[in-house]
């Protein structure tokens, strides 16, 4: 279990007892032996996650002399020996407890144990829900306690949201809980606010605030983050809302700039004085463009990343040495209309498979469970919906337009939400994965989102499972859609296939336009085969209306087959036998 958890990446450290250690034969060599209140006191660390294999009680005992408070305790969850039951023992919601149980239960085919109020309520859970969106959390812990007291009681809360996606708000759970307002600052009876502006008050933070910053050469890190403090509080911003630092790329080796933003883990990005010198700013300055050639650095680079749409929040201002100190800075504040935070940022490739729960991997459940939004063709996302948690969006798109869906869950994701982009079957296999990872690699490399590729059982391995065995030797699978391949590429494909013995699996074989495709295709291989060559028609894999059926090369039913179909042609060593199909693999049995 414990190597099952690292080979996960569900964690970063495998520690156990030394009784435990002494029944190992071959132990790895970075596993850390020691008794068990020693190695939980040396890794307990504020937003820590600790997976404790063994007896609540006795974890308890254990954790008791530790915990300091929600605010500094990890997450401390608690597994039995073959991850069939997972609790959230400590740290249910700012730490990820409960989350992480969930998505460990999913992975492990285990049951989450969860019982506070917001899950069992099916509601929000308040304090922790933006992490899933790429934001930041801030406030004190007794506006947040009041905050989930009211939430507990059934209170109607009230919100103020200025930026980062409201996607969050359509869902169920969202619904049941807010009364949406519009000014951020209307009264002292907002209980929770969204966007960049700093307060004592509970509020989550998305990454929309760009730094634009210009300096002297050499000027001291100390000014840099004096500048950067008191134009913050000048402005009202809260620093869990920036999103980058942007300067001239005369800068790109400054020390103390680099040095600060590689520190505080913030992307910078560098412009170019003609691109600067594009961009109508309040305060050109004809001494800066004599230097530079550009009469705007920290305005212009500020505006420029934060994009199209954006507005300087803050026009610069000049910051100079104290004793001991070198150079100078001038800042300025742009706001985007999107947040950037590609680095929090999950896009996960999800292969739901060909319909039926039961064939949908716990890989894939995993990166269903963590993903704050799930996007897909209406029937796929139907087929797993009651996966879908109170909290999580659904996104349909068409069938068609699987470009504007790659392109919708990559923005989300580049704006730091986990996003789960599905497709059935096997999402490698003719689905969403191969565009969604051009489009991924478009990108520059540093914004990027995280990417996973989570596989599914595809329509062609269901519908082998079905009727035997066929794909016991070498097979291929060739779709007959020539929408994004010319036919004559897939004839081409069809003659080899056939003229190499190849069992064949016939995706997207005929649709209510594309009727002409799948006559052609089999009059081909008849050319090739003998006419009792079996073929294998499936329609709805999965499904309730699931329909197999085995027939030969002279009498598929053409009318019978649309895009829900998937054909596999045997080959000269296929054999139908009492209703099952075989294509030996070659051992002998006699």
């Amino acid at each position: 279990m414990l190597q099952r958890l690292k080979a996960r990446c569900h964690v970063d450290q495998i520690a156990i007892s030394p009784g435990a250690a002494s029944v190992i034969t071959n132990p790895p060599g970075d596993l850390l032996v020691g008794p068990a209140a020693e190695i939980l006191r040396t890794y307990w660390v504020k937003a820590g996650k600790l997976l404790v294999v063994g007896a609540i009680s006795a974890v308890t005992r254990l954790i008791a002399p530790l915990i300091k408070g929600k605010d500094q305790d990890p997450a401390v969850v608690v597994l039995d020996a073959n991850a069939l039951m997972i609790v959230p023992l400590l740290g249910g919601h700012k730490a990820g407890g409960e989350d992480l149980v969930i998505q460990l239960a999913e992975d492990l085919g285990g049951r989450p144990i969860l019982t506070g109020d917001s899950r069992s309520q099916g509601r929000i859970l308040l304090d922790c829900f933006g992490d899933a969106w790429g934001w930041r959390r801030q406030g004190d812990c007794t506006s947040w306690k009041n905050l989930m007291l009211n939430q507990a009681k059934g209170c109607k809360l009230e919100i103020s949201q200025s930026s980062g996606s409201r996607l969050w708000q359509t869902t169920e759970g969202a619904k049941k809980l807010f009364n949406v307002c519009a000014n951020e600052h209307s009264d002292q009876s907002i209980y929770l606010s969204i966007g960049p502006h700093a307060s004592k008050n509970c509020c989550w933070h998305p990454p929309t605030i760009w730094i634009g910053v210009g300096c002297e050469r050499n000027t001291s890190i100390s000014i840099l983050e004096r500048a950067l403090e008191i134009s913050l509080d000048a402005a009202g911003l809260n620093q869990e809302a920036i999103a980058g630092f942007a300067s001239i790329d005369l800068k790109d080796d400054e020390p103390a700039l680099l040095a600060f933003v590689e520190e505080k883990q913030w992307p910078i990005r560098f412009f170019g004085a003609e691109s600067l010198n594009q961009v109508s700013v309040p305060t050109p300055s004809e001494k800066v463009l004599a230097e530079t050639g550009t009469a705007s650095v920290a305005e212009s680079s500020a505006l420029l990343a934060a994009g199209e749409g954006s507005v300087l929040y803050q026009a610069k201002k000049i910051f100079y040495p104290k004793a001991n100190e070198n150079g100078a800075i001038t800042i300025a504040i742009a706001e985007a209309l999107k947040p950037f935070a590609p680095s929090r940022g999950e896009l996960h490739l999800v292969g739901s498979g060909p319909g039926d729960l039961a064939l949908l991997t716990n890989d894939a459940r995993f990166a269903l469970s963590r993903s704050a939004v799930w996007i897909g063709y209406g029937l796929y996302l139907d087929l797993i919906e009651p996966l879908r948690r109170n909290d999580q969006v659904r996104i349909e798109g068409e069938l068609t337009k699987e470009k504007d869906r790659c392109i919708k869950a990559l923005e989300l994701a580049t704006e730091g939400v986990r996003v789960s982009l599905i497709s059935s079957g096997d999402s490698g296999i003719y689905g969403m994965a191969g565009l969604a990872l051009q489009l991924w690699l478009d990108k520059p490399e540093d914004e990027r989102p995280e990417l996973q590729i989570h596989p599914g059982i595809s329509a062609m391995q269901m519908a082998a499972s079905k009727v035997g065995a066929p794909l016991m030797h070498d097979f291929c699978a060739i779709s007959l859609s020539d929408c994004l391949t010319p036919w004559g590429k897939i004839e081409e494909r069809l003659l080899a296939a056939a003229c190499g013995d190849f069992v064949i699996g016939l995706y997207n074989p005929k649709s209510k336009v594309r009727t002409w495709q799948l006559p052609t295709a089999i009059n081909l291989l008849r050319k090739h085969r003998p006419a009792e060559t079996p073929v294998v028609l499936a329609r709805q894999l999965g499904r309730t209306s699931e329909k197999v059926t085995i027939y030969n090369l002279d009498n598929i039913p053409i009318e019978e087959v649309d895009m829900l179909s998937l054909l596999l042609i045997g080959n000269s060593a296929s054999l139908l036998k009492d209703g099952w199909l075989l294509n030996p693999r070659g051992y002998s049995v006699h």
